[in-house]
C-alpha cells in the first residue's frame, strides 16, 4: 500500500471512531479512550516511513496498537479507584440536571460497569472477542496469551456476566437442584444432567497435583455432564451425598469412609452455570477429620450422631476450600 496517497475522509473518521469505540469499551471512559487514540496515532508517526510502508492493513495494526495500550492501561495500580470515582461524578452530574442518557447509552454504561468486576486480561478478551469480534490470532497477540488461553479467558468473563445479571437464587432453589443433579448422577442420567446445566456451563477439576485430575477446565453442558458422570461412576464402595459446602448445598463423594471429592455449584437462572471438583487431598483433610468428643453422647454413638445430624442438614461440614 502506498501511504502516500491521499484517504478519503470518511475512511478518516470512520478509523478513528472505531478505535475509540474499542477503547472506550476497554477503558470504560470517553476521556480515556481519546487518550489512547491519540497515544496509538502518536506510536504510528513514530514509525520510520518505510516501516509504515509494509504495513499493508493499518487499520488493524492501529486497533491492536490501541488495544494494548488500554490492556497496559487497565493493569496501572489504582485505576479501580480513578474508574469508581469517575462513575461517582457520572452519577452527580446526572442527578443534578445533566441530559439524562439514552436507554442504549443507559444499557452500555450498565454493561461497562460490570466489566469492571473483570480481570484486565479477561475485560480484554471479552471486547475484542465478542464486542468487535477481532481474529483469535490477533486478540492472543493483543493479551500475550495463546489462542486456547484466550478463549478460556473469555469464557470466564462470560460466566462472570452472566451471573452479575441473572436473578439470584434462593436456598430452597439450590438445594432442590443440587439434589436433583445427585439423583442424576446416581442414575446414571446424561439427559437429565445435561437439562440442568447452562448450554456453556465449565467444570472446574481441582486435584492439586496430588491426584489425576483434568487440569483444563471442561466447557460445554453435554461435556461437563460427560465429566461428571465419568468421575462419579457408580462403583464398589462409592457413596454420593449431598452436603452444605461453603453454605449452600453442594455433594460429597466418599470412597469407603473417606471424602473423595466435594463439589459445590453456581446456579443461576435455575440452571448450573459452573461446578467446581475439589480432589486435592490436601484441602479435603478436614473433611476427613473424625469430629471432637461430645460428652453428652456415649462414645460407641458418636459417629452414628454426626451421620445423622449431617444427612439431615443439621450442621454445616467445613469448606471445601478453607476461608
Amino acid at each position: 500500500m502506498d501511504h502516500g496517497d491521499a484517504v478519503p475522509i470518511a475512511e478518516l473518521l470512520e478509523e478513528r471512531r472505531y478505535l475509540l469505540d474499542v477503547a472506550r469499551w476497554m477503558l470504560g471512559s470517553g476521556s480515556e479512550a481519546e487518550s489512547a487514540v491519540d497515544e496509538t496515532y502518536q506510536r504510528w508517526y513514530e514509525l520510520a516511513e518505510a516501516a509504515r510502508e509494509q504495513i499493508t492493513t493499518p487499520r488493524s495494526w492501529l486497533a491492536k496498537v490501541a488495544g494494548g495500550i488500554c490492556l497496559g492501561r487497565l493493569a496501572l495500580p489504582g485505576r479501580a479507584d480513578d474508574a469508581g470515582r469517575a462513575a461517582g461524578a457520572a452519577v452527580g452530574s446526572r442527578a443534578a440536571g445533566h441530559p439524562v442518557s439514552t436507554p442504549e447509552e443507559e444499557a452500555s454504561r450498565v454493561l461497562l460497569d460490570a466489566l469492571d468486576s473483570l480481570s484486565p486480561a479477561e475485560r480484554a478478551a471479552f471486547v475484542l472477542n465478542d464486542v468487535f469480534g477481532m481474529a483469535p490470532d490477533t486478540v492472543a497477540d493483543i493479551v500475550g496469551r495463546t489462542e486456547p488461553e484466550v478463549a478460556e479467558l473469555a469464557d470466564r468473563a462470560r460466566h462472570c456476566l452472566r451471573a452479575q445479571r441473572s436473578r439470584p437464587t434462593t436456598p430452597q432453589e439450590h438445594d432442590a437442584l443440587a439434589r436433583t443433579v445427585r439423583q442424576a448422577c446416581l442414575t446414571e442420567d446424561a439427559d437429565l444432567l445435561a437439562s440442568l446445566l447452562c448450554p456453556d456451563a465449565t467444570a472446574f477439576f481441582d486435584g492439586g497435583g496430588k491426584v489425576r485430575a483434568l487440569v483444563r477446565p471442561v466447557h460445554g453442558g453435554e461435556q461437563v455432564a460427560h465429566s461428571l458422570l465419568t468421575l462419579l461412576a457408580r462403583r464398589p464402595h462409592t457413596t454420593l451425598t449431598t452436603h452444605s459446602v461453603n453454605g449452600r448445598t453442594g455433594l460429597v463423594a466418599r470412597y469407603g469412609h473417606r471424602v473423595a471429592a466435594v463439589i459445590s455449584l453456581d446456579i443461576a437462572d435455575h440452571h448450573i452455570t459452573q461446578i467446581w471438583v475439589v480432589l486435592n487431598p490436601d484441602k479435603l483433610r478436614s473433611w476427613n477429620q473424625p469430629p471432637p468428643p461430645n460428652p453428652a453422647w456415649p462414645d460407641h454413638t458418636n459417629a452414628d450422631r454426626n451421620r445423622v445430624t449431617a444427612s439431615a442438614g443439621g450442621r454445616d461440614f467445613p469448606a471445601a476450600v478453607p476461608q
